[in-house]
């Protein structure tokens, strides 16, 4: 379901817009706690292959998800132009590597249109509508699929 926020009688949703590759993709700006330039991340052993590791953010352990990897893309060689979009989905914190965010969009929800069929279903799962604006299109990725289930283990 797509969060939105009632703006004069008119549903809209703001758009965090970002590039990975060649595309371009958004997520609610309600799940962004801020933007971070790239910085080198530690690798974790025996890590998922689209999980590049893990920095310090402020003290807490933040996990940065490669997203071109995660949808199935070649994996990102990261620059200093690269950033991390740092995302809360209920209790969980994960960094997304993106190849750098364009801008702050608010879309009227019925500009979003439904996931093409001929897609399959990794891709439907990831993103939950297209947004035809500006000349491009922009995924919206669904960021409960995104993002890698925690695993709850006592420490």
């Amino acid at each position: 379901m797509i969060e939105n926020q009632m703006t004069e009688g008119t549903k809209t949703l703001e758009v965090l817009a970002f590039r990975v590759g060649n595309q371009d993709f958004g997520i609610d700006v309600v799940a962004v706690r801020e933007i971070r330039g790239w910085t080198p991340a530690t690798p974790l052993p025996h890590a998922p292959s689209f999980l590049c590791g893990v920095v310090n953010l402020r003290g807490i352990v933040l996990p940065i998800v490669d997203l071109a990897a995660r949808l199935g893309f070649s994996p990102a060689e990261p620059t200093a132009r690269h950033a991390i979009v740092v995302t809360q989905q209920g209790e969980q914190v994960i960094g997304l590597l993106v190849d750098g965010v364009s801008d702050i969009l608010t879309i009227d929800l019925a500009q979003v249109q439904p996931t093409p069929e001929v897609a399959s279903d990794m891709a439907k799962s990831f993103v939950r509508g297209v947004i035809p604006i500006d000349g491009r299109m922009i995924s919206l990725l669904a960021l409960n699929t995104v993002l890698p289930a925690v695993n709850q283990h006592a420490a």
